[in-house]
């Protein structure tokens, strides 16, 4: 049997929540099934370590994926070529790109919709490539894998596709996640925040995430007495012009921490030395640091948007991100009472026990086996 994978966003220290599902569901997947031909399709030069066992062949396609036009051309000329050539069973994307011009068995994974529901959000070129494109991928895979009940519904209902089409697989956590010792707390607060507690929030910089909100709030909650810093992890250059000037004109700025894109491994010890995950974006498809956290044993803050509700359940604060009194309230419930925090991590670590990558891995790989139908 011979697998053909679109491995385009495994960039080595570079890996967003997509590219992290990628990342843990290959791995798995390869590394059980000795007997399979797996081709790894990347655009660019690639790390060795995404070479997971013996039977992936990687292949390079150019040009690198990094404007619609160039998608167009990847995917839509350069991709058709390549599959034809491998002549795989099965065509599958982590990432919900295809090409309308395959011929052999699809599975794409389309994580979310929000370009439809926030196309302003995006460039666009971005907005109109994704609007255009991914209801046809939709439409022309053979199956659909997706995150959350809620993406589940959302494209059913956007794109017109039968629900037995589309598989609800739920992401997985890393066990590296875990609860760190408080001798390491220290260490960690000492380098990075000058030894006071912090406040954490991971993810991209784009609009959806609700930064300009979080800045706005943070600076309220210090001006009213708060102590703890925030932290901020993803990379600062996709913060848009009106967050950027909420930003400079914070009075307390200065207790923002802006770390940029760090590895997993340098993560791991920095949100287990949290204080609390704010993660109140306005739209996502699942909301992977939500997940992290708990599994981190710190508490979270999310939002009552899209599918965060469903991730979280009852083990978090759960806030309209659009209202900063609400925002602003369970802030100040987190940050001073230290039973209500002892209880969310509990609940945390309970809920985050339905996470784990290997079930997510042997769910794609038994869709994969039956869609290849040999």
């Amino acid at each position: 049997m011979r697998v053909a994978v679109n491995t385009r966003l495994l960039i080595k220290n570079k890996m967003d929540g997509i590219g992290r599902f990628t990342f843990e569901t290959l791995k798995r997947i390869t590394k059980k099934n000795p007997q399979v031909e797996f081709h790894f399709i990347f655009d660019r030069k690639f790390s060795s370590e995404f070479l997971f066992s013996d039977n992936i062949i990687p292949h390079i396609l150019s040009p690198a994926t990094r404007h619609p036009i160039l998608w167009y051309v990847w995917f839509e000329l350069k991709l058709p070529k390549l599959i034809k050539k491998i002549n795989p069973h099965l065509f599958f994307s982590p990432d919900g790109f295809i090409s309308t011009k395959l011929s052999v068995p699809t599975i794409t994974t389309i994580h979310d919709i929000n370009f439809e529901h926030r196309p302003e959000d995006l460039a666009w070129s971005h907005s109109f490539f994704y609007r255009y494109f991914f209801k046809k991928y939709a439409q022309l895979s053979n199956q659909i894998i997706t995150v959350s009940n809620f993406s589940k519904k959302d494209i059913i209902k956007q794109y017109e596709i039968d629900e037995d089409k589309i598989t609800v697989i739920y992401n997985g956590v890393s066990n590296d996640f875990c609860k760190i010792s408080e001798l390491k707390r220290v260490e960690i607060k000492n380098k990075y925040s000058q030894g006071e507690d912090f406040f954490i929030f991971i993810g991209s910089l784009h609009k959806r995430k609700n930064i300009n909100t979080l800045l706005l709030v943070f600076d309220s909650y210090r001006k009213n007495g708060g102590k703890t810093k925030l932290m901020i992890i993803g990379q600062k250059k996709w913060m848009d012009s009106k967050t950027n000037t909420t930003y400079q004109e914070m009075k307390f700025k200065k207790e923002v921490i802006f770390l940029g894109q760090i590895t997993q491994r340098e993560l791991i010890p920095i949100l287990g030395s949290a204080k609390g995950l704010f993660f109140i974006s306005l739209f996502e498809g699942f909301g992977l640091p939500i997940i992290e956290a708990m599994k981190s044993g710190i508490p979270v803050i999310t939002s009552n948007t899209s599918a965060m509700p469903e991730i979280a359940d009852n083990a978090a604060l759960i806030v309209n991100p659009y209202n900063t009194t609400e925002i602003m309230h369970a802030i100040s419930k987190l940050d001073g009472d230290e039973s209500l925090r002892l209880e969310l991590i509990n609940k945390g670590y309970e809920r985050v026990k339905l996470f784990d990558w290997e079930i997510t891995a042997d769910k794609i790989w038994q869709l994969i086996k039956s869609t290849a139908n040999i």
